[in-house]
Formats: structure tokens, C-alpha cells, sequence
């Protein structure tokens, strides 16, 4: 994929530019005043200078929730499901069956993200995740059972990959690389915390608990992208598609 118009003609490479920008029919953006930012630390401080420092924030924890229920789901499905009465050979399938569900559901969410946008369907998809994840608690027919868990894989996976998404957007090109890093890497004391979280609950006696406790990070991940959302909504109202593909 080619580097975005916005940041190549921001590092000065604009003749590098004009090849993609003719291919897609688009200007090429005029150059910024603000140069790429050579220190780590300093493209770290530029995510809290201003207002940014909530939406840091908050795109902090919705990948901390996301990367949460991935990992934790993931890691204890088999073990859950199986406390639920099913066979081996059945909870085997649902993990089998949970990460397929994220290729597709990336294959769909990039498509829903040109349309809606990328905070929207990360929302929704959220909340259609901490749906599935409950439901898991019941016992139902193996049938809807396992349609169940392929839905949740396909909704969970791919709306933790639509929060980079969002975050590429919404930052600026000299920031963009250290926000979704920053993003990511946030999200990985989730990814260490989700598996922790079922074994302490196992342990203790309280496995039933299991998929209620990982149900609400579904819903706060929903909560705070939504209003990063809102809130880039009302610092800017938006542009034309073609203003919106020259800013990727």
C-alpha cells in the first residue's frame, strides 16, 4: 500500500506523492507547516498537548477493553464452554471456529468503515461483541452455539483493528505512527489482564462468572469510542470523500 499523500508531501516527497495521487483521481494536499517530529518523547507529549490528551485517553482504554475481551475470551473459551456442560471435542471447535469469524469480520468491517465511518462500526461492533459474550454464558443448542461464537469472533476481532483505524484518522500525520502504537501498546496490558482475569476467576470457584466479567469491557469499549467520536465530530465537522481519502 502507498505511503498517505498527507504524509509523504508532509516529509517533503511530494514528486513520490503525484504517482498515487493521479491513480486516485486527487490533489495532492498542500504542505503543512508542522515537520515531522524526530523525538519519541515529544511526538509522545504532542498526544496530550491541547484537547488531545482526552481523546489519548480514550482510545487508550477502548483498546485496553478490546485487547481485554481478545485475549481473554480466546485463552478461556475452551475451558468455559466445557463448564458449561459441552464436550471436548465442541469446545475445541469453538476456538476453531471464534478466529475464522475474525477474517471474516475484517473482510466486512473495512468495507462498513468506507461507508460509516471507522468510530461508528467500532462502536456497534463493540456492543454487538459484549452481546455475543454473554450469550456464551447460557447453554443453548450446540447449533446456536457455535453460531453464536462465530459471530462474536467476527465482531470482537475486527472492532479492536477499527480503533487504529479511528486513531489513524483522527491524528495528524506527524503523530499518526505514535498514536496507534501508543493505541496498540495500551492495549496490550489488556491483552495480559483478560487472561489473568478468567484464570483468578477459575481459581477462586467463580468460572460461571467467566464471560458476565468479560461482557462489560464490550460495553465500555463501546462507551469511550463512541465519545471520542462524538467529540471529533464537534471539533470537526468533516469534509468531502475526496478531502477524506487526500487526509489517508
Amino acid at each position: 500500500m502507498p505511503e498517505s499523500l498527507s504524509f509523504l508531501v508532509a516529509k517533503g516527497r511530494s514528486a513520490e506523492a503525484r504517482a498515487p495521487a493521479g491513480r486516485y483521481d486527487v490533489e495532492l494536499p498542500p504542505a503543512p507547516g508542522v515537520k515531522v517530529r524526530a523525538d519519541r518523547w515529544n511526538a509522545l507529549a504532542g498526544l496530550f498537548r491541547g484537547g488531545e490528551w482526552l481523546h489519548t485517553l480514550l482510545y487508550w482504554l477502548a483498546s485496553f477493553g478490546g485487547l481485554l475481551l481478545v485475549y481473554g475470551v480466546a485463552t478461556w473459551l475452551p475451558t468455559r464452554m466445557r463448564g458449561e456442560g459441552y464436550q471436548l471435542g465442541s469446545a475445541l471447535t469453538f476456538v476453531v471456529l471464534f478466529n475464522p469469524g475474525g477474517i471474516v469480520g475484517m473482510l466486512i468491517a473495512d468495507r462498513a468503515s468506507d461507508r460509516f465511518g471507522a468510530p461508528r462500526i467500532s462502536a456497534l461492533w463493540f456492543a454487538l461483541t459484549a452481546v455475543g459474550v454473554f450469550l456464551l454464558r447460557v447453554h443453548m443448542p450446540l447449533g446456536v452455539t457455535l453460531l453464536v461464537v462465530f459471530l462474536t469472533g467476527v465482531f470482537l476481532n475486527s472492532a479492536q483493528t477499527t480503533i487504529y483505524a479511528t486513531v489513524s484518522f483522527r491524528a495528524t500525520p506527524d503523530s499518526r505512527a505514535t498514536a496507534v502504537g501508543w493505541t496498540s501498546g495500551m492495549g496490550r496490558f489488556g491483552a495480559v489482564f483478560g487472561p489473568w482475569l478468567g484464570g483468578r476467576l477459575l481459581a477462586g470457584g467463580h468460572g460461571d462468572r467467566g464471560f458476565t466479567a468479560f461482557a462489560p469491557a464490550g460495553v465500555s469499549s463501546m462507551v469511550v469510542i463512541g465519545i471520542a467520536a462524538l467529540r471529533t465530530r464537534q471539533a470537526s465537522p468533516g469534509g468531502t470523500p475526496q478531502e477524506l481519502l487526500t487526509a489517508h
